[in-house]
């Protein structure tokens, strides 16, 4: 049922989603007693649309995600294993064209296969099903595996999960997958504004890990109050508003021990 609700109610609250359902809500209003209403409804998301698309607004509430986890300190030792999680390739266009689509976030599995041949012990894991509300029998991990091995890393070496549909069962099947010993470490390799609901994730599985963040969507705080192109803005401030969404509901439904997990205190 969570999953569900995530896939439709948690899509429609987002921002784009949102005010452009206001929008045509308004426009269907004239026509009736609400016509002063529908005006109404029109303008504000026509405003609020054109704020979040050139304004700075989701280049702050995205860096505040990303800003959570430092890059991770190599100083530290190598890593028992290292854990990739999906959101790279389109399982379903993949099946289409018979072929690994990678569509968005593809510094997860490139920095894999750099992790990899850094760390020739570690072991390695995708974890990726496929995270349409409505899916055809394509599994993200099913295509991974090509992917990572065109890169360099051995079929050998490879875990691949392939039934995780979100954050939650990556962690949970990830967990009963390779079942992690005490005293192991392992790397978790996410995008960085992915990152903060991961982490609480796999802390409330059991998972220890360590956060590997990696493809940023803005850069430092003084290169943040720049016009975006509206696309941009509208992009960041749906995937900012997202993450946040999922924060709040995960721990109101006590998946996560945290609102907003952070770095272990030593």
């Amino acid at each position: 049922m969570f999953f569900v609700l995530s896939k439709t109610i948690g899509i429609m609250l987002l921002p784009v989603n949102l005010l452009i359902g206001v929008g045509l809500l308004g426009a269907a209003l004239p026509p009736t007693r609400f016509t002063v209403l529908g005006r109404r409804m029109m303008i504000t998301a026509a405003v609020m649309l054109a704020v979040i698309a050139f304004s700075p607004v989701g280049n702050l509430l995205i860096y505040s995600l990303e800003q959570r986890f430092p890059p991770w300190n190599p100083a530290s030792g190598a890593p028992d294993g290292i854990i990739i999680l999906g959101g790279s390739i389109e399982p379903d266009i993949s099946l289409a064209h018979h072929t690994p689509v990678v569509r968005q976030s593809a510094d997860r599995l490139i920095v894999a296969a750099e992790l990899a041949r850094k760390y020739p012990d570690a072991r390695i894991v995708f974890s990726g099903g496929n995270a349409n509300l409505v899916a055809n029998d394509a599994k993200e991990g099913d295509y991974a595996g090509e992917v990572l091995e065109s890169l360099g890393v051995a079929k050998s070496r490879l875990i691949v999960e392939r039934q995780s549909r979100n954050t939650l069962e990556n962690a949970e099947f990830s967990k009963a997958l390779v079942h992690p010993k005490p005293g192991e470490r392992w790397l978790l390799v996410t995008s960085a504004y992915h990152m903060p609901r991961s982490v609480g994730l796999f802390r409330k599985a059991g998972f220890p890990i360590e956060p590997y963040p990696v493809d940023w969507r803005v850069g430092k705080l003084d290169e943040l109050f720049v016009v975006n192109m509206a696309m941009d803005g509208l992009s960041r401030t749906d995937i900012a508003i997202r993450e946040w969404l999922g924060l709040v509901a995960y721990r109101l439904n006590g998946k996560t021990d945290a609102l907003f997990p952070g770095p272990e205190k030593p």
